[in-house]
C-alpha cells in the first residue's frame, strides 16, 4: 500500500494548500491513505473542531496532534467520538481522546497510526518510549502495518525512536519543528523513517508564521503574540510504501508541493 503522511497544517494557507491539492495528489500520487499532524491548522495554534471535519472532507483518513492539540475545548467532544483524530498517547489517560487509531479500509490490510510527543525541550509528559512499546505490543494481531508519528523537538530523541522501533512499526515520521529533513531511508528492521516531515503552511515564512513578529521577538527580547504568515502555501510530508503482508517499508520519500500555481 501506499501511505502519504503530511507534515504540520499551520493556518489558512496551510489549510487551503491542503483543501485545493489533497485530491489530486491522492490520485496523481495512487495513495491509499493519507494523514496529517494538525495540531497548528487553526490560527497557527490548536485545532478546531470545525477545522478537522474540513480536513476530513478535503481527502485525510487521520489527523495526529501535539502539545497544541488542546488550545480549542471544542476539540474535546470530537476527539472522544471520532478516533481518527489523535491526540499524543503519552498524554495521561484520563484526558479526552486516544493516541492509537486502527484504519480499516475495505481492500486493505488494517493500519495502525500511533500518536507520541517528545521530553527533550517540550513539557514535562510521561516516557514516549514506554508509551511506544506498551502500545505496539498492545495492538490486534491481525494489523499489519503500523505508522508512528513521533511529535518532538530534538532530533536526536527522533532518531532515537526511530532505532528504538526498528523492525517493529512500519514507519517513524517527526513533526512539530515544521523543517523537513534530508534523511529519508529504510532503517535495516524495514522500518521507513524520516526526522520531520516539514509543514503545509505559507512557504514566505518563519515556521508559518509571519517573519517580522519573529525577528522583532529576537532583536528585542520582548514577547510577541505569533501570527500565521498569509500567502501561497507549500506542502511537505512524506509518501512511503509498505509490504501489506510484512509491514515493513518497501520505499520511503520526502514529498514536497507548492500552492502557488
Amino acid at each position: 500500500m501506499r501511505i502519504l503522511f503530511l507534515g504540520d497544517i499551520v493556518g489558512r494557507p496551510g489549510m487551503r494548500a491542503v483543501r485545493e491539492n489533497l485530491a489530486r495528489i491522492r490520485e496523481e500520487e495512487s495513495v491509499d491513505f493519507a494523514f496529517a499532524n494538525g495540531e497548528n491548522a487553526s490560527g497557527g495554534y490548536g485545532l478546531k473542531a470545525k477545522h478537522a471535519k474540513e480536513l476530513f472532507k478535503a481527502g485525510l483518513d487521520g489527523i495526529t496532534g501535539g502539545n497544541h492539540i488542546w488550545k480549542f475545548k471544542d476539540l474535546y467532544s470530537l476527539l472522544e467520538s471520532d478516533g481518527r483524530i489523535l491526540r499524543p498517547h503519552n498524554y495521561p489517560d484520563h484526558l479526552p481522546g486516544s493516541g492509537v487509531r486502527v484504519f480499516r479500509k475495505k481492500g486493505f490490510p488494517p493500519v495502525a497510526v500511533v500518536n507520541l510527543i517528545g521530553r527533550t525541550f517540550m513539557p514535562p509528559i510521561d516516557c514516549p518510549f514506554a508509551a511506544a512499546e506498551t502500545v505496539i505490543d498492545a495492538l490486534p494481531a491481525d494489523v499489519p502495518v503500523t505508522i508512528v508519528d513521533f511529535h518532538a523537538e530534538a532530533t536526536g530523541e527522533k532518531i532515537a525512536m526511530g532505532y528504538f522501533l526498528e523492525g517493529k512499526v512500519s514507519a517513524v515520521v517527526g513533526t512539530h519543528t515544521h523543517v523537513q529533513t534530508n534523511d529519508a531511508k529504510i532503517l535495516p528492521g524495514g522500518t521507513g523513517y524520516l526526522t520531520d516531515l516539514g509543514m503545509c503552511g505559507a512557504e514566505d515564512s518563519c515556521l508559518g508564521m509571519k517573519p517580522e513578529i519573529i525577528l522583532d521577538r529576537y532583536l528585542t527580547g520582548l514577547p510577541r503574540q505569533l501570527e500565521a504568515a498569509s500567502g501561497p502555501g507549500i506542502l511537505q510530508g512524506a509518501i512511503f510504501d509498505i509490504d501489506d503482508t510484512s509491514g515493513k517499508a518497501v520505499s520511503m520519500t520526502a514529498f514536497q508541493q507548492n500552492n502557488r500555481a
